[in-house]
């Protein structure tokens, strides 16, 4: 798979300009940023990839650590002057394919697959817990309702990522959205197994979805996750499944244009955290500000490395799970925290359940719990009422 993007890596010459901003005044790749080596930056991981291509290095330890270290943010892809510069994830996702194939991948990432394989799910726990975020809602399952909320993993099973999709289901019933849930039934979307190498358990993880919302009848779609967003829009096509699949902040937006809510004001500084997997990778960065711009009182303010721009918070590419580029002082999170704290806001906004607990976690190692705290933009709303 990797050899079809062989005179690619050929022609990147490492300029450095994929680690950078637009206006080349910081590194915004996170593995660079934490490890500070040429090595982990997308030309790095290029030239690597060439070289083991061309029998010029083995496939060592370190080798995997560099390739499983990129959260595919897509900076490079924004960045990149070249061309062929749509394909830099691509690549390293083939790349990282190679090694599932071979057999030889870090034991973070060989758990996490195995755990989707076994449990069907990250966290190991069983598909009749999928669905108690919804316990104390009364959200209807799925039959022929207008929309399907997909949660995704993180949304059922993590203790932030909960709290993001209640606020989503709260939302949704508060405007009368007709909608349903998959609940127990609901399957991994794939989007980290894909981005991690495994093509061959995505398209088991995409066809058994497909399926099931073509046996329900399903056409809308609307996801709490970014990550779930980026797999059903762009990826489920190719297999099929062509549906119409908005992330809420776009269907939120729209409710409150329609004035389906009535706000009443929320007094508070806040910074919006664009999760990269809905800016980069899908170009939604307006209906989250939009959102936030409406709530009477509150006070939007943009941080550094915002928009096409974004700081990763550094959970993307499966490092959620993995945590190969750990949490120490230079952590992505670590990082967005420290800049959201010297802006002087109060609140980090995310649109993404990811985001929302690798920065609520970042604040509480910068111990500063006490002055900024970290929402769902959901979360936010429902505050405004």
């Amino acid at each position: 798979m990797i050899k079809q993007y062989g005179d690619i890596m050929h022609r990147c010459f490492r300029c450095g300009y994929c680690k950078l901003t637009e206006e080349y005044t910081a590194f915004n790749c996170p593995p660079h940023r934490v490890f500070k080596f040429e090595s982990y930056s997308p030309g790095g991981r290029m030239w690597l990839t060439r070289a083991l291509l061309n029998n010029e290095i083995t496939n060592s330890e370190h080798y995997r650590e560099i390739m499983f270290s990129c959260t595919m943010c897509a900076n490079c892809v924004e960045h990149c002057i070249f061309t062929f510069k749509d394909d830099l994830v691509n690549i390293f996702v083939a790349a990282r394919g190679e090694l599932v194939n071979a057999g030889v991948i870090p034991p973070g990432v060989r758990d996490y697959l195995k755990n989707i394989q076994i449990s069907g799910n990250p966290f190991k726990l069983p598909a009749t817990d999928r669905d108690k975020w919804a316990n104390n809602l009364e959200v209807p399952e799925y039959t022929d309702q207008e929309y399907l909320l997909y949660v995704g993993c993180v949304g059922s099973y993590d203790e932030q990522g909960q709290k993001s999709s209640q606020a989503v289901a709260k939302l949704l019933l508060r405007a009368g959205v007709s909608f349903g849930i998959l609940g127990k039934n609901e399957i991994c979307d794939g989007n980290e197994v894909r981005f991690l190498g495994d093509q061959g358990l995505f398209e088991y993880l995409a066809k058994q979805n497909i399926e099931q919302f073509h046996k329900l009848g399903i056409k809308k779609i609307i996801t709490v996750d970014p990550h779930a967003y980026n797999a059903l829009k762009n990826d489920y096509p190719f297999f099929g499944g062509g549906f119409d699949v908005s992330h809420y902040t776009q269907i939120v937006e729209a409710l409150i244009d329609s004035e389906r809510f009535e706000l009443s004001g929320y007094p508070v500084i806040a910074a919006y955290h664009d999760p990269c997997y809905l800016g980069r990778h899908n170009g939604e960065y307006e209906a989250p500000r939009k959102i936030l711009q409406s709530i009477p009182g509150l006070k939007l303010i943009e941080l550094d490395n915002s928009g096409e721009n974004g700081l990763c918070c550094g959970g993307g590419g499966g490092n959620f799970f993995t945590d190969i580029l750990g949490s120490g002082e230079e952590s992505p999170a670590r990082t967005r925290v420290r800049q959201a704290h010297a802006a002087g806001v109060n609140i980090i906004a995310v649109a993404c359940p990811l985001c929302a607990k690798m920065l609520t976690d970042a604040v509480k190692t910068e111990h500063l719990s006490d002055v900024l705290e970290v929402f769902d933009i959901a979360e936010v709303v429902t505050r405004a009422f």
